[in-house]
């Protein structure tokens, strides 16, 4: 899955927190801040279910953050990624 998460996502630890929740739910892939500083990128991999699970999360955030749209796409999985992380 490719996602854009549109809203208040940087600085209220958005990204520290997507890495703990796809870890929980062993899913791989990265998430990183955008230039355009209401974006967060995401890439995922993972089962099915625990992808639906994720995508949810994802359109709530964590405490303090204030999701407005989440823009996603399904990609086929790869099996790229060795964990979860954030990249820069």
């Amino acid at each position: 899955m490719h996602a854009i998460v549109i809203g208040e996502v940087q600085g209220v630890s958005f990204r520290y927190y997507t890495v703990i929740r796809a870890r929980e739910l062993n899913i791989y892939g990265t998430v990183r801040n955008l230039p355009d500083i209401s974006k967060v990128e995401v890439f995922a991999e993972g089962e099915k279910e625990n992808m639906d699970v994720f995508l949810e999360w994802l359109h709530q955030g964590p405490p303090g953050a204030s999701v407005d749209l989440v823009e996603f796409e399904w990609l086929p999985d790869r099996q790229r990624y060795p964990d979860f992380r954030t990249v820069r």
